[in-house]
């Protein structure tokens, strides 16, 4: 009995090990007037399960190194059997050492996570084949979602996920569903990835990797000196920008951290705050009005 009772211990904590997300799942059907409430209450379970209890990364993970993130489908057009079109917006958080803030890594919408399902239908999913839309989108995010937190720990740490996520990707070409093809739309799953595996891109990743690990994590130490490596990555962007305007990589990366970029520069002397506003306001014009507090004397 004993040594049934460690097997099964050893069981258990090999399956603790083996979760790397700590996802949070939400389905909404605000459009649907007649949507099976049941049906969406499995299917969110179903998502929560599948992202959560699977190993994504190479490394046995502590409960606490979880990463942090939310995916929020909304439903806008069910046919009433198991097709489904809906929307999704995906975040997950990084910690930031020595704090008790947490930073957002990734925060992107994703309007074709169109999918069938049917009540009691289990996720399957394989990385060499596609079986269906669903688990390839699920498991397509959290490839990107772990290559990002990796990428933020460690310089290009990322990368084999993101080839995982690229692999995902070359499967799901033939699917009947979108956002899987170039063609398609110049912000779409397609590009993301590409714009991960591409060379060009790498002194954003690095970015991301001298923003967080010299940036954010030492601020709690030493507020100037975190402070200034963020400062430094904004000519690293600006080259980005000038070579890539307008990439999905670029848009993702601001919209992730714009308000962040204002709250830690905000303590900045003027004439930093102004080279920074000067610069920012042109590679993510998007979001120029959060930046105009930067010119503030």
């Amino acid at each position: 009995m004993k040594y049934l009772i460690c097997f099964f211990l050893l069981i258990l904590s090999q399956a603790v090990h083996s979760q790397d997300l700590n996802a949070r799942v939400q389905i909404l059907a605000p459009q649907l007037a007649n949507s099976n409430q049941r049906l969406l209450d499995i299917l969110e379970t179903s998502i929560k399960d599948f992202l959560n209890n699977k190993r994504w990364s190479a490394d046995a993970l502590q409960p606490q190194e979880r990463i942090d993130c939310n995916f929020v489908i909304t439903i806008t057009d069910w046919d009433g059997s198991s097709n489904f079109k809906a929307e999704a917006q995906i975040q997950s958080n990084r910690p930031v050492f020595n704090s008790s803030y947490s930073s957002t890594l990734l925060n992107i919408s994703d309007r074709d996570f169109g999918f069938t399902y049917s009540e009691g239908q289990p996720l399957d999913f394989s990385e060499q084949n596609y079986i269906n839309n669903l688990s390839s989108l699920l498991a397509f995010y959290a490839y990107i979602i772990t290559g990002m937190d990796y990428d933020s720990f460690s310089k290009f740490g990322g990368s084999d996920y993101f080839e995982k996520a690229q692999t995902v990707l070359n499967n799901a070409q033939a699917a009947p569903h979108s956002g899987w093809k170039a063609f398609e739309n110049l912000r779409n799953r397609f590009w993301l990835v590409e714009n991960l595996m591409n060379k060009s891109f790498n002194p954003l990743r690095e970015s991301l990797y001298i923003y967080h690990r010299y940036g954010l994590d030492v601020m709690a130490e030493n507020q100037a000196k975190g402070r200034k490596a963020i400062l430094s990555v904004i000519p690293q962007l600006q080259k980005i920008d000038r070579q890539k305007q307008g990439s999905i990589l670029n848009q993702i990366f601001f919209t992730a951290k714009a308000d962040e970029i204002v709250n830690i520069l905000g303590s900045a002397e003027p004439q930093e705050r102004l080279k920074a506003y000067n610069a920012l306001s042109v590679i993510d014009p998007s979001n120029s009005l959060k930046y105009e507090s930067l010119k503030k004397p």
